[in-house]
């Protein structure tokens, strides 16, 4: 009882084989390293980059691979099915690097994109700050116009990447009277004096993740790392983030085709009371359950898809996409993990570590009390 998926073309599919060799192979016996290192090695970037995994929808004059976002969904896919936790590609290739390719000057565009396309320079976006969540407009982080420089101040935290960054996408106030109108995008170089990292932030999950808080103390840039217009980077934000939600969608309906065959697969195999788990009726109506909603959840992330292929999904859709994606997720891995009993609780079993792993996805790209008020918007 499989989907009949039609949303990949042949060139799409082209790609799956690679990218599921490469995260077998490649990433997932490094995946203890990287937890205990909390954070990928620079390597596995670069070795990333080599097999054209990195950056997917970057035209090839800058150095990607000239694809849609098709393609960077085949490797999305790719990564969640090997079952690879923390890993920071599709945030640099697909939610970051974007910004650069839609809003850069063609000076910003060929200084940065083709090291960032090969994994030498890794990308974050420093948009959290203390206290303000998902309320992008409460930014304090100001930047502040001193003759050929920007002068910023202020702290970022739970900033996936920070760790490793080399350049961050940040979200400061160029007009703090302005509330959202006053908001611009500027590329911060990590080398610059007065930056600094803070704490690699310990999560409930994604250890691999290097999460951190960042610091911006008289930095200094040139005028020219404005990205797009001055004051315009609110809205820019909100346009970027239907994509971003849209990933959040397609890893939650790749994860739970995934673990619902390695339940299955647990349950016919695990014995209790002188039979089967799965020989309980209970068991067999549980997964059924999860069947079906992962059908489901297959089908609405991939009309979605198709949608934002030919550039019509809204920001209302993508809130939907996330939202029901994800806390039909969490629902169900909670239904999975009772049905590993007192092993569903050990991290050395998948269904536990997804269990830890994908709980952020309720609230990362926006918490879904945030898309439940999008939703509403359009009622």
């Amino acid at each position: 009882m499989q989907v009949n998926r039609t949303i990949f073309r042949d060139d799409h599919e082209m790609l799956r084989e690679p990218a599921r060799r490469f995260f077998e192979r490649e990433c997932a016996p490094r995946q203890a390293d990287w937890d205990k290192a909390g954070r990928i090695d620079r390597e596995t970037w670069l070795k990333a980059g080599r097999e054209g995994l990195l950056c997917v929808g970057i035209p090839t004059e800058y150095g990607g691979g000239g694809g849609d976002f098709g393609h960077a969904a085949v490797v999305l896919e790719e990564i969640h099915r090997a079952g690879i936790s923390g890993a920071g590609f599709n945030l640099h290739s697909d939610i970051i690097a974007p910004y650069i390719l839609r809003l850069g000057t063609e000076a910003q565009k060929q200084k940065w994109l083709p090291d960032i396309c090969m994994g030498k320079t890794i990308l974050a976006i420093g948009m959290t700050e203390p206290g303000g969540g998902s309320d992008v407009k409460a930014c304090r982080t100001t930047a502040v116009r001193d003759g050929d420089e920007w002068v910023i101040n202020g702290s970022k935290t739970f900033i996936s990447n920070g760790m490793s960054a080399d350049l961050i996408l940040l979200v400061c106030k160029t007009d703090p009277k302005a509330g959202a109108k006053g908001i611009s995008l500027i590329l911060v170089e990590t080398n610059r004096e007065g930056f600094r990292r803070g704490r690699k932030l310990e999560k409930v999950g994604q250890p691999a993740a290097d999460t951190a808080e960042l610091f911006f103390d008289n930095v200094r840039v040139p005028a020219s790392n404005l990205l797009g217009e001055e004051n315009h980077g609110f809205g820019y934000l909100m346009q970027e983030l239907a994509q971003e939600r849209l990933i959040i969608a397609v890893y939650a309906a790749a994860a739970l085709e995934r673990l619902l065959g390695l339940t299955i697969e647990y349950v016919k195999e695990r014995k209790a009371f002188g039979q089967t788990v799965w020989d309980f009726q209970n068991t067999k109506f549980k997964l059924a359950d999860v069947k079906a909603h992962s059908v489901a959840i297959r089908t609405m992330v991939d009309y979605y898809l198709a949608e934002h292929l030919r550039r019509k999904l809204t920001l209302q859709e993508a809130a939907i996409a996330k939202m029901h994606a994800t806390e039909t997720l969490w629902k169900c891995l909670d239904d999975m993990v009772q049905l590993h009993g007192g092993y569903g609780y050990m991290l050395e079993y998948p269904i536990a570590r997804a269990f830890a792993d994908y709980r952020v996805s309720r609230v990362v790209g926006g918490a879904n009390e945030v898309m439940r008020d999008l939703i509403a918007r359009k009622l």
